[in-house]
């Protein structure tokens, strides 16, 4: 079983519960098909605290990290490749969806991340 203790900077604390009202619509459409554990029964936290970053939706029994990268990331690529491979360092796996591909296919992504579970955790569930 992952360890499902994750250290965090506590001071990212509040700013995550801020961007949790301040959503995107792509994070809100997809937090709609990841709340309630809807997906094969895993609970998913939005906005989470991991090391020095806040993630926008983490599954602590998968050790899976899902982000959506909108516009603002365009001009953020060696930031957000040095957050990836910080949070691989911890064991933690990193499935990264642009905002209008969440928008336009939220099927498409839902499927990916079906896949990738399917591929990584077989059989398994919550």
């Amino acid at each position: 079983m992952p360890n499902e203790i994750i250290i965090y900077n506590p001071k990212l604390k509040q700013l995550a519960k801020k961007l949790r009202k301040e959503s995107t619509l792509a994070e809100v459409l997809l937090w709609k098909k990841l709340n309630r554990k809807q997906i094969k029964g895993y609970d998913f936290h939005r906005q989470k605290p991991i090391s020095n970053y806040i993630v926008d939706f983490y599954c602590p029994k998968l050790l899976l990290v899902i982000e959506i990268d909108g516009i603002s990331h365009s001009e953020k690529e060696k930031y957000d490749q040095k957050r990836i491979a910080k949070l691989e360092s911890l064991g933690i796996h990193v499935l990264v969806f642009n905002d209008l591909y969440v928008k336009r296919n939220i099927d498409g992504v839902l499927m990916e991340i079906h896949d990738w579970i399917e591929k990584f955790h077989p059989n398994k569930t919550e």
